[in-house]
């Protein structure tokens, strides 16, 4: 761990050391990178914004992410605004940078900071970033202040929903929690956890294997039933009703050669002539016919 440290102190220092650059051999190592693909421009024109790289880093490290981390994203987010920078607006690319800087290092820590993923909007990722500083600030000192009157400025602020706000603030007051802790502490691994008191809305085996055989003998009526159905009826009632991508009237009735109003007329003549059918051998054929 030791070594660890001392890399990353190594890098640091050479990250404040290394030299500010004028604003004309800013932009002259930015066009070489954007023109010829000069390596060692956009090296020079990196190392000399690191120390930009970690004082953004350094505002995120109350969010509980490693620091080496946040400046690896936030170098990414550098390389990207290199990779954008157009010298012929004649910004600093620091101000570019910046942004690019940021993003990446919040887009890092909305992925990692929870397992649960929270929102990517503007507004979700405004609400997330700026919850905390905003709630101190509505919260005086020595005055009692109602949660719901403090989530509703906020939320207004922010230009979201007062249930928004509620849900973020209550992410933030505590950490994440798995379903497979134990409820007590208990060594021999055999104590209760959460995940055992999730109600299982699934159904009963006993009610799957009688919804199983249900299904079988409907089957079986409904083919049977069938026969008494004409070919052109049997062909019409299995286009209409019984196939996964139902034909229109119109489509069918240009295949048959015939309007889609005769169409209508025989597909209702044949659900009759079934239905009548499943009446003389079942007393519900509603339990069919669904």
């Amino acid at each position: 761990m030791s070594d660890v440290a001392g890399v990353q102190r190594s890098f640091v220092r050479a990250a404040m050391n290394a030299p500010f650059l004028e604003r004309d051999e800013e932009r002259a190592l930015a066009v070489r990178w954007k023109d010829n693909k000069d390596e060692y421009a956009l090296h020079r024109l990196a190392s000399a914004h690191m120390r930009l790289v970690i004082a953004l880093a350094a505002r995120f490290r109350h969010y509980g992410l490693p620091m080496p981390d946040l400046v690896q994203e936030g170098h990414v987010g550098l390389l990207e605004a290199a990779a954008r920078f157009e010298p012929e607006r004649e910004v600093r690319f620091s101000t570019y940078a910046t942004w690019w800087i940021r993003a990446s290092i919040q887009d890092y820590i909305l992925r990692n900071w929870s397992i649960v993923r929270g929102g990517t909007s503007s507004a979700q990722k405004a609400l997330f970033f700026n919850l905390r500083r905003l709630r101190a600030r509505l919260t005086r000192s020595g005055e009692e202040r109602i949660s719901d009157k403090i989530h509703q400025e906020i939320a207004t602020t922010l230009g979201v929903s007062k249930a928004d706000v509620a849900t973020m603030d209550a992410r933030l007051s505590g950490p994440d929690v798995s379903l497979n802790a134990p409820l007590l502490d208990d060594d021999s691994g055999s104590a209760a956890q959460r995940m055992d008191f999730i109600p299982d809305t699934s159904p009963l085996q006993d009610e799957v294997v009688g919804e199983g055989i249900d299904s079988d003998r409907r089957v079986k009526w409904l083919r049977a039933a069938l026969a008494v159905l004409s070919e052109r009826e049997l062909r019409i009632l299995r286009e209409r009703r019984l196939n996964e991508e139902q034909a229109t009237l119109e489509a069918l009735g240009d295949r048959l050669g015939i309007s889609k109003e005769r169409v209508r007329q025989i597909e209702n003549r044949a659900l009759e002539k079934l239905k009548r059918a499943l009446i003389e051998r079942h007393a519900h054929p509603e339990a069919v016919l669904v």
